[in-house]
């Protein structure tokens, strides 16, 4: 019998029914289309072999006028700032305590009860005290002056921590540990440490048991909610804010392990916002933007507000005749979702709707404009700048944006959309890898409090694939960092606070491991419409070898079949295909057929040509 060729569909389509889909491919996993043809997506590595505490939503890349590469890292725990290296903490002091703490202990026991009137923390904050002396036995001025983190709130007085060593064993008190530790015990405070869950809205349920009347709304703080960052650069500095909380600053002259402080504590400060949604720099004219800002005056967020400082200012907030400063609050919406600066406009999408930012110049300074009613984010991250173009994601779809925005077709949508944790999807967030002419959005599924899934959407070829974050794929953040070697990422480890940040798009390993990519066909019939069975007697594979390492690396190629669509896929045959491979003879006998091409490697890649099967009909024995 003669060989046929089969080539498949660009992109996977899971719209329809595995059967419906015949001719195309219908799963996947680690793979992307480039030029049509599937390939397995290029590996990873660590970016340096320190690590950071809290998982990170945000990372900010920039390089100052020096050369000097910096990268901003907000976590749920702390605020990085990255040089070579080294992660530097620069997370801003929240309260400074002076000659006022005092500790006390109890014999056998490793937790010491801090005394510090209207200390403000949250279970989980930081605290370094300074200028403690021994408590007379093992609890002495050494284990007492270092960093810790608070174990448990008793009042809003007091707290514990566990006492520990320099190397960060614990310590346990004896008889003798009787003192306060001192008359004149300093602490210094970090900002209150964020959620690593997202926290759906406020109201019953949200605040602790008869906090406040039956149906009263409790206000979620930003030590309540998932932590995420928004970060720019002024120039060679960096600005900062937490959503719904703090906006910082830290100042590159003071060098890379100097604190980043808040706006208002800047010298010369003239009525800066304390509170926003997010931050970033305008276009034009150096202006820093704050959405969702509280009012000149006002100390809580107004979610439709926008303010914007004098230009070449981070200190001039008050709007005068003399000045660029100023403000608009959008008339549209509750609440501002997410903002995205583009080539010619910043973009604000609230839960209504799309709005248009422009600079304009004296004396409005910046216009707005509503350029869409309906179209709205998923997450403030879910908003992507590529091919001159912004895509995004929102509740119920995808769409790009060029002066008006279009739904795009998608072809695994109700795959996504019927399998996703909406009560976590702040945590969505999307990012462009514009060498594979790429977007893709990170989300977590329907039985996943954490982002396990990912959705590619190839916007010049106009294919989508999708895939988990298994074998260390898991992402919290990523960014292009043009001024980079690689795309950078922030990794998750399940079960712990210490992360490390990777390089993208780079070799074939996961870490210098395996990592599994597949890709499945959708059935296809071996005879018109499956009126008979057929017998597939041979293989003839077309595989390209990306960096081949050896005679010996190989693919998988399962053949696959059932004889009614409602019947599970059986495995009928396994090939391993190597370079040196030429055909295989197979006896695979089915009514319809599927075919599996995967491989588990850390050390080459491999993309998909044109496959031939040699078919006949046949019986069912």
């Amino acid at each position: 019998m003669p060989l046929a060729k089969y080539v498949f569909k660009p992109g996977i389509n899971k719209e329809g029914t595995n059967y419906s889909n015949e001719g195309g491919w219908f799963d996947s996993d680690k793979i992307r289309f480039r030029k049509g043809r599937p390939e397995k997506i290029a590996g990873w590595d660590k970016n340096t072999l320190s690590s950071f505490e809290g998982t990170c939503r945000s990372l900010h890349s920039y390089r100052d006028q020096g050369q000097t590469d910096y990268v901003g890292v907000g976590t749920h725990l702390k605020y990085y700032l990255k040089q070579g290296d080294n992660f530097n903490n620069i997370t801003p002091i929240r309260k400074t305590s002076t000659n006022s703490i005092t500790f006390a202990a109890t014999n056998g026991s490793s937790t010491v009860v801090v005394t510090d009137s209207s200390h403000g923390a949250v279970q989980g904050d930081t605290v370094t005290f300074a200028q403690a002396v021994s408590l007379g036995g093992n609890i002495t001025a050494d284990v007492l002056n270092q960093e810790y983190t608070v174990n448990i709130v008793l009042t809003a007085n007091t707290y514990n921590i566990i006492a520990k060593d320099t190397s960060g064993d614990t310590v346990t008190a004896n008889a003798s540990d009787s003192g306060n530790g001192g008359s004149g015990v300093d602490g210094s405070y970090e900002i209150n440490i964020g959620l690593d869950v997202f926290v759906k809205g406020t109201g019953w349920g949200s605040g602790t048991w008869s906090s406040g009347t039956w149906g009263s709304v409790s206000p979620i703080s930003a030590s309540s909610q998932l932590r995420l960052w928004s970060q720019d650069n002024f120039g060679d500095d960096l600005i900062s804010c937490i959503r719904g909380g703090g906006i910082f600053y830290w100042d590159e002259s003071a060098g890379a392990t100097q604190r980043a402080v808040a706006f208002e504590d800047l010298a010369g400060a003239s009525n800066p916002p304390i509170i926003a949604l997010q931050i970033m720099m305008s276009d034009v004219d150096k202006h820093i933007i704050c959405f969702g800002a509280n009012t000149i005056g006002g100390s809580t967020s107004d979610p439709l507000l926008v303010r914007w400082s004098d230009k070449e200012s981070s200190i001039d907030w008050t709007p005068t005749s003399t000045n660029q400063a100023g403000g608009v609050q959008l008339s549209q919406g509750s609440t501002i979702i997410g903002a995205l600066r583009t080539r010619q406009e910043i973009l604000i999408w609230t839960d209504v709707g799309i709005v248009s930012m422009r600079f304009v110049g004296e004396p409005f300074i910046f216009s707005f404009a509503e350029v869409a009613q309906g179209p709205s984010l998923i997450s403030p991250n879910a908003a992507v700048n590529a091919n001159n173009r912004v895509y995004f994601m929102d509740r119920g779809g995808f769409y790009s944006y060029s002066g008006n925005a279009q739904r795009l077709a998608c072809t695994v949508l109700d795959h996504i959309y019927s399998d996703i944790n909406l009560g976590q999807q702040f945590k969505v967030f999307g990012t462009s890898n514009e060498n594979n002419n790429e977007v893709i959005w990170f989300y977590p599924s329907a039985n996943s409090m954490e982002i396990d899934k990912y959705v590619i959407y190839n916007y010049l070829e106009n294919t989508w694939s999708i895939g988990t974050t298994s074998d260390g794929f898991t992402r919290t953040a990523w960014i292009e960092a043009p001024s980079l070697d690689f795309p950078l990422a922030a990794a998750k480890t399940t079960g712990s606070n210490t992360n490390y940040l990777y390089n993208q798009e780079k070799g074939h390993s996961n870490d210098g491991e395996a990592f599994t990519a597949y890709i499945e066909s959708s059935d296809f019939d071996l005879a018109p419409d499956g009126e008979r069975f057929t017998f597939i007697s041979k293989l003839i594979p077309d595989v390209e070898f990306r960096d081949q390492q050896s005679t010996s690396d190989s693919v998988t190629f399962t053949i696959k079949g059932r004889d009614y669509p409602l019947q599970d896929l059986s495995t009928l045959q396994t090939i391993n295909v190597t370079p040196a491979s030429t055909f295989e003879n197979t006896r695979a006998r089915t009514r319809q057929a599927a075919l599996r091409i995967s491989n588990s490697s850390n050390n080459y890649g491999w993309r998909l040509g044109d496959l031939r099967l040699e078919i006949r009909p046949d019986g069912k024995r």
